[in-house]
């Protein structure tokens, strides 16, 4: 395998945990960065860049009769997008605009309905709303039209009192903060992070896929589940009830990951242009990097994302224990997930989002660190993907600390 790229001296390990990954787990195509206060330490990529071979039918040609994954393809990141999508509200209340203990009905009268006229925006972006399912799931053009879907989730009745538990809002968590962020701004999610976070800081991300990019981003597609013996890799096996959720057409589980349906074909332009925050980002591994560190301090004369006070608030624990939808313990912040069992990045300061099958962005306030990792090979693996954690692992051992904190 040709990696290619670049790695700072004694970062070297993290290269050889991304080959690893390659030769041992089954990777099809993908990319890897980081940065340590501010300063990109790593960034490599390789393999193809279609999971499932299109590119092939399509022309695309090198040594191995496949298209390779270059320094600028982009995929799809899945709920990796939410991370990036919670800057929003937290700069929005840096600014003074967006009260995170207000009702989310001040912002959005129709919100209040079928019982939600309590539910506070800090509810709505810590996965206590309680509305993770929709009682009938939306095509593709309704989700990808935001009027039509965010009114969908206003007038839905929660599935338990807003505030009182929390569960991952997988999908409907698009609308649910498209909808705030509209009435406060007057601008979509997708927008407004392209006027505000990805052009000030030349990061290739977009929430809502242009026209223009289309040709740079590489087909998702499943991977065999392969974990070389005695590799470390964290092993969560599935709880029974864990499994029967899945397989139940009736569990909170299946109908909050069911909520779009027939379920959209991800490699679908429409899918790729809709703005889903919750879903459907395209990036590449060096923009989530670069996202997450610019969160930590200025980044190339750019200034800092967040104050030190918003800092705070994206790594404190809003929601912590058995989630109601993932069936696991999980924590969130304020729309970031944070490090746990569940889910393990740097240690106790780290905050970010897992996307399902594989990619992964986050950053570790106490070591500096900021880490993007993209795949297009989609494993089963919900927030937990052992790709990922490898190069987790190993960027720990080269910062110094060790075993993954718990």
């Amino acid at each position: 395998m040709d990696v290619r790229g670049t790695v700072a001296a004694g970062w070297e390990p993290v290269r050889d945990a991304f080959l690893r990954n390659f030769e041992q787990r089954g990777e099809r195509g993908a990319a890897v960065a980081v940065h340590r206060d501010g300063v990109r330490v790593v960034d490599l990529w390789a393999g193809a860049k279609d999971a499932d071979g299109e590119a092939i039918r399509a022309g695309g040609t090198d040594a191995d009769g496949e298209a390779p994954w270059t320094e600028d393809t982009a995929q799809v990141v899945r709920s990796a997008t939410k991370g990036v999508a919670a800057a929003v509200p937290l700069l929005l209340h840096q600014r003074g605009l967006l009260d995170l203990d207000a009702p989310v009905a001040a912002y959005w009268p129709e919100f209040k309905a079928a019982g939600k006229d309590r539910a506070t925006v800090r509810d709505l972006l810590a996965h206590r709303a309680g509305v993770p399912v929709l009682d009938r799931p939306l095509t593709l053009a309704e989700a990808a039209d935001l009027p039509t879907a965010t009114a969908a989730i206003a007038a839905q009745a929660p599935v338990w009192e807003p505030g009182t538990a929390h569960g991952y809002h997988a999908h409907t968590f698009s609308w649910l903060l498209s909808g705030l962020v509209h009435r406060v701004t007057g601008r979509t999610v997708g927008r407004w992070v392209a006027e505000e976070i990805a052009d000030p800081l030349g990061l290739d991300l977009w929430i809502g896929l242009p026209d223009a990019e289309a040709h740079r981003v590489g087909r998702i597609g499943p991977v065999e589940e392969v974990e070389p013996p005695g590799s470390g890799a964290l092993r969560l096996r599935p709880k029974r009830a864990v499994t029967e959720a899945y397989r139940d057409p009736d569990s909170l589980t299946r109908r909050a990951f069911g909520v779009i349906d027939p379920k959209p074909d991800e490699n679908d332009p429409v899918y790729r242009a809709a703005e889903l925050p919750g879903s459907a980002g395209v990036a590449t591994a060096r923009a989530l990097s670069r996202f997450y560190a610019a969160t930590l301090g200025p980044l190339d004369g750019a200034e800092r994302l967040f104050a030190p006070e918003t800092l705070a608030l994206a790594r404190t624990e809003e929601s912590a224990g058995p989630d109601r939808v993932l069936l696991v313990g999980t924590r969130f912040g304020l729309g970031h997930m944070l490090h746990g069992p569940a889910s393990p990045l740097l240690g106790p300061s780290s905050f970010g989002h897992p996307g399902r099958g594989g990619s992964l962005g986050f950053a570790d306030p106490d070591s500096g660190i900021a880490f993007g990792y993209v795949t297009n090979g989609m494993r089963k693996t919900v927030t937990a993907d052992p790709r990922a954690q490898a190069l987790v692992r190993a960027v720990a051992a080269v910062a110094g600390i060790g075993s993954i904190r718990r």
